[in-house]
């Protein structure tokens, strides 16, 4: 199996949600020898230097320094996001309720609902934690992973709930609360478990930012190993081959960027979501280590070009009346052109063209998707992106399945081609 499916499928089971997946971009650049730097902290910055920042525990942008100034050359950027649509832990709401412990959740983003139902869960995220010591208190963020099922969501059987294969709607506040086991002890058993996986048994965890997670691994699947199965594809997919993508770059002419935003599935608008001035700033920053002038800076915005890579929808032959017969794009075919007259895909026909010559040179084959005139149309984080910074951006991505289930499928060899595609763009 090729070394990038492999990495690929590792990246997919150790990323559960944003502030894991940050980390293991993390690591990947680290090892790649990029040097980590800090937003409140001087840039200083030397040529051809790789780097990288990390915003709220969630967020990543690395960089490479070209050979040309930004205002020659400007910036090449490729940009994804981290999260994914899942369910977060209401931690007010964990309680004791005829032996069982039980705790609310809030939907985050737009899962498909009923694909978290009757699964084996468990549960990461990020913790507050304060030392014992209430004189001197000292508060930490800290990562957390649970990797075992912890919880679960179960069905009501059919004989008590005979409308479950007729379009049964699960309410969000009473259907999706998570058993964690069962329990007479009146202390706080989640609080119990976390802080014995950190071995911190005197901490107090005042706050705790936590979501669940299937734990079914990444698979290869189809008599050929066709396909990838696994959660989070929508937008991990992306990110692992932006970060492959530049990892593999060595001396390029123009300064390579690589975005990974938190809260794509939430609107952006988060201080490190994709409306958020991280990337303008990092920018900014970049060209002020070169000297430029705040108008030079202006100008290496109109020279840049940008990438914004989330994930396609693949022609479900089950389904095909969904999709407009001329822009359905087939699996293991090739990455995928996101166009949309609204405008809730950035791409143009030059951005266009430009990503196509970009197909051709790397000896890939690529596709274009539209959806059917009578459809809305999802978006990205390319337009935002575009209008704030006035970048000339194209959407793209792979082709996939069930995007948003907990289970999601796309094609081995899409991924590939679309690492080759983007490594082909920085350098």
């Amino acid at each position: 199996m090729e070394k990038n499916i492999i990495d690929f499928m590792e990246y997919l089971d150790q990323s559960p949600c944003s502030v894991q997946a940050a980390e293991q971009s993390e690591s990947r650049l680290a090892r790649a020898g990029f040097v980590h730097i800090k937003e409140d902290e001087p840039f200083e910055l030397c040529a051809g230097g790789r780097y990288y920042l990390v915003r709220n525990d969630s967020a990543v942008i690395a960089f490479v320094l070209g050979a040309k100034d930004v205002t020659t050359n400007g910036f090449n950027i490729v940009g994804a996001h981290l999260d994914s649509p899942s369910l977060k832990l209401k931690a007010e709401t964990l309680k004791q309720d005829r032996g069982l412990w039980r705790i609310g959740t809030e939907v985050y983003g737009g899962p498909i609902v009923n694909t978290w139902i009757d699964r084996e869960l468990g549960i990461a995220g990020k913790i507050v934690i304060r030392n014992g010591n209430p004189h001197n208190p000292i508060l930490r963020s800290l990562p957390i992973h649970i990797r075992k099922p912890v919880a679960l969501i179960p069905n009501a059987a059919i004989h008590l709930n005979r409308d479950i294969n007729s379009g049964f709607e699960y309410n969000k506040q009473v259907h999706l609360q998570a058993i964690l086991g069962c329990s007479t002890e009146s202390d706080n058993p989640l609080a119990a478990m976390i802080l014995k996986e950190l071995d911190l048994p005197d901490a107090v965890i005042p706050e705790l930012d936590l979501y669940l997670y299937d734990l079914q691994t990444a698979t290869l699947t189809g008599m050929n190993s066709e396909f990838i199965c696994s959660g989070r594809l929508d937008n991990l997919a992306m990110s692992h081959a932006i970060l492959t993508a530049i990892a593999n770059v060595a001396n390029p002419t123009s300064t390579a960027v690589a975005v990974l935003y938190d809260n794509e599935e939430i609107g952006s608008e988060t201080m490190q979501g994709a409306k958020g001035n991280f990337l303008a700033s990092v920018l900014e920053r970049i060209a002020l280590s070169q000297n430029l002038s705040r108008e030079e800076y202006m100008m290496s915005l109109c020279k840049s070009f940008m990438i914004s890579a989330d994930m396609a929808h693949a022609f479900h032959p089950a389904f095909a009346e969904k999709y407009d017969p001329d822009y359905a794009p087939r699996m293991n075919q090739g990455p995928v052109i996101k166009i949309n007259g609204n405008q809730r895909y950035a791409t143009t026909a030059e951005s266009a063209i430009t990503f196509s010559r970009l197909c051709e040179e790397s000896g890939v084959k690529y596709q274009k998707f539209m959806t059917r005139s009578d459809m809305p149309c999802g978006s990205t984080i390319g337009p935002g992106i575009s209008t704030a910074l006035g970048i000339k951006t194209v959407d793209v991505g792979n082709p996939m399945w069930a995007m948003h289930s907990v289970r999601e499928t796309c094609g081995t060899s899409d991924h590939s081609d679309m690492i080759r595609v983007l490594t082909h763009f920085y350098q």
